[in-house]
């Protein structure tokens, strides 16, 4: 079977990038047509002995009349969303992993092991920042060179020796070079969007359902209707947009390890790197949208699937592509499989 190219990879990820940035506006304004007929059928009456047929042929009539007649504004938001999300998704991820920027002068060594990989390969030096916590974990982020970032944990830089750090890091700038980066973030970030949404209708429904008053009457039971219908068609489009995150292929970690050996030319260091991350991954307090993007996420997202390959499914991969052995024999641990490096 041929080999997956690394341009192929790249190309392929511009285009699932392309097609979310797409899938959004058409989500969004479905969105606003399911909204739209459900105000329809529940603040429209229909004449006395109506079918249900009628009543939601009225509905889906008034859902064209407003998708007609708000598709500016519809655009509008999309679009200034997307433009938001483009300038601040820096700060988005810094508030969401409570990292930090950090100079040279504050971690030199850090830097110098990040600038001397960069320079070998020709590209700009990204940001640097640490999140302080004792877990062992990494990622990078980023759409573009201004605001390309590669975040670690403190743990991770007390646990691992110069040349696993280094491994390391080399794996999230494997990331940045494929293209695997951007896509997470254009998932991540612009998912929110309908996520904002549905939280910000959900309050509201339980404001009116349970005022500071605790006042009800059928004006207000008929909002609260209303509005639960809303947050309930939000939150719908809210989980299908997170099943186009599952179509992010695991095979990206495969790559990014295939990458980091390639550019440290230590298959040992990068095995030793993993073996000590795993188990040790978890950073309290992030949520499952930065898990996703750290060089391991041993928790299943939304508590069902996977998000990453197994730690030992990578380390036998590189064992079994370089031919180095598993550091410490620990072979019962790396169990031997078809290389996934290959399809």
């Amino acid at each position: 079977m041929p080999a997956i190219g690394l341009n192929t990879h790249i190309w392929n990820n511009n285009l699932r990038s392309i097609g979310l940035l797409a899938f959004y506006p058409f989500l969004l304004a479905g969105l606003v047509w399911a909204v739209a007929a459900l105000s329809g059928a529940l603040l429209t009456p229909a004449p006395p002995g109506a079918d249900s047929a009628l009543v939601w042929a009225r509905a889906a009539s008034y859902a064209h009349v407003v998708i007609l007649e708000y598709w500016p504004m519809i655009l509008t938001i999309v679009c200034g969303w997307f433009l938001v999300s483009y300038i601040f998704q820096g700060q988005m991820v810094r508030a969401l992993s409570h990292a930090r920027p950090v100079t040279r002068a504050e971690e030199p060594v850090l830097y110098n092991l990040l600038e001397n990989l960069c320079i070998a390969q020709g590209m700009k030096t990204p940001r640097m920042e640490i999140i302080e916590s004792d877990a062992l974990n990494a990622f990078a982020s980023g759409v573009d060179d201004r605001s390309y970032c590669v975040t670690v944990t403190r743990g991770l830089m007390k646990a691992l020796s110069k040349d696993e750090l280094e491994g390391v890091l080399a794996h999230e700038l494997t990331h940045i070079i494929n293209r695997d980066v951007r896509l997470l973030i254009i998932s991540v970030i612009f998912v929110g969007m309908v996520g904002f949404f549905a939280q910000l209708v959900w309050s509201a429904v339980r404001f009116n359902l349970y005022g500071a008053a605790g006042r009800r009457d059928g004006r207000n039971g008929q909002l609260a209707l209303l509005l639960l219908a809303v947050a309930a068609v939000l939150w719908v489009g809210y989980m299908a947009s997170l099943l186009t995150r599952f179509a992010l292929s695991r095979r990206r970690e495969y790559m990014a390890d295939a990458g980091a050996v390639m550019m440290t030319k230590n298959p040992e260091g990068m095995m030793r790197a993993l073996q000590r991350i795993s188990g040790h991954d978890r950073i309290p307090a992030v949520p499952d949208d930065i898990a996703q993007m750290c060089i391991e996420n041993s928790h299943k997202f939304m508590g069902l699937f996977t998000t990453h390959p197994p730690i030992a499914d990578r380390i036998r991969a590189i064992a079994d592509t370089t031919g180095a052995p598993v550091p410490g024999g620990n072979e019962e641990n790396a169990p031997s499989r078809a290389n996934p490096w290959r399809m």
